[in-house]
């Protein structure tokens, strides 16, 4: 399975992707994370779904994208290309995925910021290719296994939350996903396109880069548990 978040707070993009793939008794790493390469950009896409999809979509986009005479200057364009390359696919290998009991079922998230847009943008991208923006009433975008970590980015998260704030938000939405699955796991790919800078920066993380933050998260939900005022229920107790 997958997780993928993509948070777009006033201060810039934050993108977070584990690598976890499993097949059958196979448990590999492979980025779900990736760069866009087009007219110096900052770009970069995430997908959950089947892989072939994935690879057949950003292939033909990379082909139209090397035609195109005159580089996109909108992000919203590039979302309107990679869609249009999905639904060519969609149409060419649908109905033989439907026969070998498969769905065509390719989600999207692509964030970034090209020459004429004002600040980072981040986009979802349905299978069927039609697509929305993130918004200052709905700062993220999620992606394969969505249960599990939207708890904490409805609680705390906000369009004003710090972007350094940001990246541990997506990064406890992982740990709460990967704690709960077993087809969710580290390294995880973490992105960020501050607006100031406009400029990505992409690193991966080991398990052990990680194991102080979500050891003392651990620690703190248990310290906070242990001083929750339970004087409420004190009737269930005969006192």
């Amino acid at each position: 399975m997958t997780f993928c978040v993509g948070i777009q707070v006033q201060e810039g993009i934050v993108a977070l992707a584990d690598t976890r793939i499993v097949r059958g008794d196979e448990k590999l790493n492979k980025n779900k994370l990736a760069p866009l390469l087009h007219s110096n950009a900052s770009l970069f896409t995430m997908t959950s779904g089947l892989r072939s999809i994935r690879d057949k979509t950003l292939t033909y986009l990379d082909d139209q994208l090397a035609s195109h005479n005159q580089p996109h200057d909108r992000l919203y364009k590039l979302v309107n290309a990679f869609s249009d390359q999905l639904r060519r696919v969609k149409t060419e290998d649908e109905s033989s995925l439907v026969a070998g009991n498969y769905r065509f079922n390719l989600h999207a998230i692509i964030g970034g910021c090209m020459s004429g847009d004002h600040f980072p943008r981040l986009y979802f991208v349905y299978p069927e290719g039609n697509w929305i923006e993130s918004a200052a009433d709905s700062p993220y975008f999620m992606i394969g296994r969505t249960t599990y970590g939207k708890p904490i980015l409805d609680r705390l998260l906000t369009f004003e939350t710090p972007l350094r704030v940001a990246v541990g938000l997506a990064l406890l939405a992982f740990d709460a996903t990967r704690t709960s699955v077993t087809d969710v796991d580290c390294p995880i790919d973490i992105a960020i396109i501050p607006a100031s800078t406009r400029t990505m920066t992409l690193h991966r993380y080991q398990q052990e880069d990680v194991t102080v933050a979500t050891a003392w998260w651990n620690e703190t939900l248990a310290n906070s548990l242990r001083a929750m005022p339970m004087d409420w229920c004190d009737n269930l107790f005969g006192f």
